[in-house]
């Protein structure tokens, strides 16, 4: 596709936000869900594009399942979790034919599948669209950008857990986000803490404040914490929407609060 193709897939989208990790497992696509449900809850309509190739667990998540792909003149048109298509979601997942098959590509078959679900997907209008990418500093990111910035970045949002060892590999992440020119609209701890099932009291098994004294570190806005919660992971494995479900909660707060901010700091971009 041409540039103006491009361009027209995105020309309705008000801001592209990126959700990046150093390394895998410390919960980015489940942060990317929760967050896209906090904005939707807020009245905005948001997109999600998940090219977690690897790894596109965002489907079962919102539970849409594995839906045919239909295309209209301009492009792709994206799945939608509700019926007043506030939420819009294209992953890799609905273009396998098995959802055990390992995609087991060369870099540059990946780089053209991230170029057309960046330049081919028909989003319509978005206040937001969340970018959920693999972990790492890969191809796969260069690829996003490359296609995106033909559009717009608005920055990156950059999932940690408290361990120094990931906060480490974030470390390489902001180098990554600095050397590419892209804008960090903060860092998120995730796994910060453990609620209790029975008395939601919330302990320290890992350890604590590690994304927020890397923020400080790194001069990065500290968009807050999200603690490990059974209630929230029952709800990821069943695909129900959490923050509708537990409005009472402390990561309910949590959640909400880290979007908020979130929104601020965009609409000040």
């Amino acid at each position: 596709m041409d540039q103006n193709n491009d361009e027209g897939s995105l020309a309705q989208v008000r801001h592209v936000v990126l959700i990046l990790s150093g390394k895998g497992g410390v919960g980015k696509s489940t942060i990317t869900t929760e967050l896209a449900l906090a904005l939707r809850h807020a009245g905005k309509k948001v997109g999600i594009l998940d090219v977690d190739l690897c790894g596109p667990s965002i489907p079962r998540m919102l539970s849409v399942g594995r839906p045919d792909v239909h295309q209209c003149d301009s492009g792709w048109v994206p799945v939608y979790t509700d019926a007043e298509k506030s939420l819009a979601l294209m992953s890799i997942a609905f273009l396998l034919d098995d959802p055990d098959e390992a995609v087991v590509w060369r870099g540059p078959k990946k780089t053209a599948l991230i170029g057309q679900f960046v330049s081919d997907v028909a989003w319509g209008e978005l206040d937001v669209l969340l970018v959920d990418t693999p972990p790492g500093t890969s191809d796969e990111h260069l690829a996003v950008l490359e296609n995106l910035k033909k559009h717009r970045v608005d920055g990156a949002v950059l999932v940690t857990t408290p361990q120094a060892v990931s906060t480490g590999d974030v470390r390489r992440e902001i180098t990554f986000c600095k050397k590419t020119g892209v804008r960090i609209l903060g860092i998120i701890e995730n796994m910060s803490g453990f609620v209790c099932p029975h008395c939601s009291e919330c302990s320290n098994i890992f350890s604590k404040g590690g994304g927020e004294e890397l923020a400080k570190l790194t001069h990065s806005v500290f968009l807050g914490s999200v603690p490990l919660d059974p209630l929230l992971s029952s709800s990821i494995e069943e695909g129900k929407d959490f923050l509708q479900s537990f409005p009472d909660s402390a990561t309910f707060s949590a959640i909400c609060s880290i979007s908020q901010t979130l929104l601020s700091s965009l609409q000040t971009a």
